[in-house]
């Protein structure tokens, strides 16, 4: 794994590829706990700050909260999810903003288990869950429409360009986390033969070779990273069996890239939705500021109520 080696450095668990249980923990600050003291009890957890176990954990923030903790500590661009993206014919992705996020992520889900509950117990009185998804990989790099996920994910060497907020910026070494909870319409996908599924998403289900003749609103054209900029996924599938979808976890160093895609699918513009959005319905959606380790260990957690 490659990793910048800078002052900067940012939270290994980004690029922690091949781990096979997920769980996304997503807090509210409790009410009259300052956000200097919520960011100190998570920068205070053993896991942010290391791999240890098999574990990893990655800590974000609302990015009006870090912001008001810690002054010209990100890029002045880089908002909450404030409202939902509303596009063609009203069709809406939904503002689920929180205060913070917990990503744990490790080789079993026993340990993830542990470190979730260890977690929660430790902010206890400053902050309390308000949404939690646990996650698994599929048929090793598919999503639950059978089709490959990021394909055009840049490789370890190059994440980190993508990923993460560069040295001469306000909040260098951090990125920017866009999560967001889609439900699969399991019923009416898999009622689709496949060469009308290989045309939502613009690819081959069985390589994932991309269309030469795809549609204007497959998947990938409304979201073609040529043209809007790279982002690093990590997505991964949730839920039971009657009920599931994928977990959209992607990273970037510059916010308008990601809300941009968000805008496409929608049709915002052009009154064009990206066709899986009949498949699959966001249920949640926010922006969390990831900083560095040096940034995170910084903040000085202070008088528990409100600056």
């Amino acid at each position: 794994m490659v990793v910048r080696t800078t002052p900067n450095t940012a939270q290994s668990g980004i690029f922690a590829l091949g781990t096979a249980s997920h769980t996304y923990l997503e807090f509210e600050i409790e009410r009259g706990v300052a956000a200097s003291a919520l960011i100190g009890a998570i920068a205070a957890l053993r896991e942010p700050r290391t791999t240890m176990g098999g574990v990893n954990l990655v800590a974000g923030f609302r990015p009006e909260l870090w912001r008001s903790a810690v002054h010209s500590g990100l890029p002045d661009d880089v908002m909450d999810f404030k409202a939902p993206i509303v596009g063609a014919g009203g069709y809406a992705m939904p503002a689920t903003q929180r205060d913070a996020v917990l990503w744990i992520s490790g080789s079993a889900y026993d340990v993830v288990f542990d470190v979730a509950r260890g977690s929660i117990a430790e902010l206890a009185g400053v902050a309390r869950v308000a949404e939690e998804t646990s996650s698994w990989p599929y048929h090793h790099d598919r999503d639950l429409t059978g089709f490959i996920d990021g394909t055009e994910n840049p490789t370890l060497i190059e994440a980190p360009e993508v990923a993460l907020i560069p040295e001469s910026i306000p909040g260098a070494g951090g990125s920017v986390l866009l999560l967001q909870k889609w439900i699969h319409l399991a019923r009416d996908w898999e009622s689709l033969p496949t060469e009308r599924q290989e045309a939502v998403m613009g690819r081959a289900k069985s390589d994932s070779e991309e269309l030469i003749d795809k549609p204007a609103d497959s998947h990938v054209a409304r979201n073609d990273q040529d043209r809007f900029g790279k982002i690093f996924r990590r997505n991964m599938p949730y839920g039971t069996v009657t009920d599931h979808g994928t977990m959209f976890v992607g990273f970037s160093a510059d916010q308008r890239r990601m809300q941009a895609m968000l805008e496409s699918m929608a049709g915002v513009h052009d009154g064009v939705r990206d066709a899986l959005t009949y498949f699959a319905t966001p249920v949640t959606g926010a922006y969390y500021f990831i900083p560095s380790l040096a940034s995170l260990r910084s903040v000085t957690p202070g008088d528990p109520s409100p600056g």
